[in-house]
């Protein structure tokens, strides 16, 4: 008594069950558990942005997709968030973020964020000037649109990615930019 079947070849105690069971358990989370860190260590972003503008929510798609935490916030006035995060009037883009005490202009790569985050410079942010053609959450869009909206380009039946090489710049405490990365 005591031994349960568990197949046609073992015979085993429920006590060395349980064993088994919390030992792969105990493997699955330490495996599992740099993924788990990974997101949880991740700040929240935090877009402000006019409405509409869709190729905003595209980035922060883009962001959430990279495992970032996001939270959009219209708002009708963004020269006033630009004036109180300090954004240069020289790499103003269309929305800004605010992610780990720094403030991203722009369409800026998931990987440049997590550089800045990891590398974490004495710096305002960083930012990616204007609306460059191919930048996350910009591959699709229409360079016209002035809302930054992204738009299917209808002339052809296909999608097509749009592209421009840009820089994302490093807004230093001074408010003087260096180049953070080229793409």
């Amino acid at each position: 008594a005591g031994l349960i079947m568990v197949g046609p070849y073992f015979a085993r105690t429920p006590t060395a069950m349980m064993r088994s069971l919390l030992l792969f358990l105990a493997a699955c989370t330490w495996l599992l558990s740099p993924f788990a860190r990974a997101a949880d260590t991740l700040p929240l972003v935090e877009i402000y942005m006019p409405s509409p503008c869709l190729a905003c929510i595209d980035w922060g798609s883009y962001l959430a997709d990279r495992g970032f935490r996001v939270v959009y916030k219209e708002t009708a006035d963004m020269a006033a968030v630009k004036k109180r995060l300090k954004v240069p009037a020289a790499v103003e883009s269309v929305h800004t973020a605010v992610v780990g005490g720094y403030f991203v202009e722009g369409h800026a790569y998931a990987e440049d964020i997590h550089e800045l985050l990891r590398d974490k410079p004495k710096a305002r942010g960083i930012a990616v000037p204007g609306l460059p053609r191919g930048a996350p959450g910009r591959e699709l869009s229409n360079p016209t649109c002035e809302t930054a909206c992204t738009m299917l380009d209808n002339t052809s039946g296909e999608r097509e990615v749009r592209r421009e090489l840009f820089n994302t710049m490093l807004v230093k405490p001074d408010g003087s930019t260096s180049i953070w990365a080229r793409h």
